[in-house]
């Protein structure tokens, strides 16, 4: 299977730049392809079979309608990863990891339609029957719940995959889902302990361009999957009208299948066939032999 990236575009968006020689986690050894100038150079051959591996994973859970989380709230990817996400309808958390945001989830989401009331009572001017002060401060809050819980608040349950740009930033975010059982897709600089993850991407997590680039390979992932889902409920709704005619009832009686007047026609000519059969087997006479018999009595 072709990659789905070359390796000029990857060395192009400085992928495979890693971090000094004096900081490297040892488990990600194995990653590593050379150094030069005292900077770990990452083995890419190894990046494209991860990348192909994430995007057909995350592609695969969206056609069976799961739930992408992107995580990256470090400053070169908060941007990307609320552009990317937003843009194939994924949630998203780009400003802070709230504790609790996965094991949590049921208090996560009151503070989700806590932000959703303060905003209708905005909306709809209830704020004007307060105090200056008391709008500014419903005002302030509204804009931190939405800076902090704006990128899931369409998130209605617990996503199928984490993905996530910095392991070392989002520690928390990926020991929530490892507690709880959901896969994490990361990208893993040399720097980072990878044990944790369950889908490792080596690359580059500090420079934009390499940022943008997988960010955006995992949601064209989305993309594809949403679009092989849309095809599938699209055939499942045409299936019915290709059928031919109605299907037949589970138990169909004779008359509904032949019609009373030729079934009527078919008894009465099974009914004029019985006594026939019924006559056939005293044909063959016994009389006959015992007849030289009678006479010799006779004569005798």
């Amino acid at each position: 299977m072709p990659p789905i990236v070359s390796l000029k575009t990857l060395l192009e968006s400085g992928v495979h730049f890693g971090h000094r020689i004096n900081r490297r986690h040892p488990k990600m050894t194995p990653y590593i392809f050379t150094a030069r100038n005292g900077v770990h150079i990452i083995n890419l051959q190894l990046t494209q079979k991860a990348l192909r591996e994430a995007y057909n994973l995350i592609r695969d859970t969206v056609a069976q309608g799961g739930i992408v989380l992107f995580v990256g709230t470090k400053r070169q990817a908060q941007d990307i990863i609320a552009q990317e996400a937003g843009r194939v309808g994924m949630p998203y958390v780009n400003y802070k990891w709230l504790g609790g945001m996965l094991t949590n989830w049921r208090t996560i989401s009151q503070r989700i339609r806590y932000l959703e009331e303060l905003e209708r009572m905005r909306d709809s001017g209830d704020l004007e029957r307060l105090t200056k002060k008391e709008a500014l401060m419903v005002l302030r809050k509204i804009e931190r719940l939405q800076s902090r819980l704006g990128g899931i608040r369409t998130m209605t349950r617990l996503p199928d995959i984490v993905f996530v740009v910095d392991v070392c930033r989002e520690e928390t975010a990926i020991k929530e889902a490892n507690r709880l059982g959901i896969p994490v897709v990361a990208m893993v600089d040399t720097n980072c302990d990878p044990s944790n993850v369950d889908y490792v991407i080596p690359s580059n997590d500090d420079a934009i361009r390499a940022i943008k680039l997988i960010v955006g390979l995992m949601a064209k992932a989305v993309e594809e999957g949403k679009q092989l889902r849309a095809k599938e409920e699209a055939e499942q709704a045409e299936a019915p009208v290709e059928e031919v005619g109605e299907p037949l009832p589970e138990e169909v009686s004779d008359e509904d299948l032949l019609g009373e007047a030729t079934l009527a026609k078919i008894q009465a000519q099974q009914t004029e066939e019985a006594p026939a059969q019924a006559e056939a087997p005293a044909e063959p006479t016994a009389q006959p032999e015992a007849e030289p018999a009678a006479t010799e009595e006779a004569a005798a």
